[in-house]
């Protein structure tokens, strides 16, 4: 079965070789190794500048996005604070009801606004090379 995946292997390496057409045996493939080794060598020739700038470290990204995501949390803690003050602030004085409840919204939006830019850059580091 190592042979079969060498063959296949080969064939993909040399988009028109005659690996494909062949009867699949080992004399075979053990024959088509060196061709194969001086064609992948051609091709990284061909491919020079052509290469990723660096080495993409997908779990760095990910440890970046969830470093990011623990800010979502301390928005979260914000509006349950605020709606805290807000029962306290009702409790000592229930006649700036509609007021406190205005600031409420208002502060809230602003942690909201703070939640979305934070999840917004915790995608762009998850999703960034």
């Amino acid at each position: 079965t190592m042979a079969i995946f060498q063959a296949i292997r080969a064939a993909r390496i040399v988009p028109g070789s005659s690996v494909a057409c062949r009867l699949i045996s080992t004399a075979s493939v053990a024959a088509q190794a060196p061709a194969a080794a001086s064609s992948m060598s051609q091709r990284k020739t061909a491919l020079v500048g052509l290469e990723p700038l660096g080495k993409r470290n997908a779990g760095v990204s990910v440890l970046g996005c969830a470093i990011a995501m623990v800010a979502v949390g301390g928005c979260a803690q914000g509006i349950g604070q605020l709606f805290a003050a807000l029962v306290v602030g009702m409790a000592r004085n229930p006649s700036m009801k509609e007021d406190l409840f205005t600031y409420t919204l208002i502060g809230m939006g602003f942690l909201e606004f703070l939640a979305i830019v934070v999840i917004l850059i915790a995608g762009l580091l998850l999703y960034s090379e």
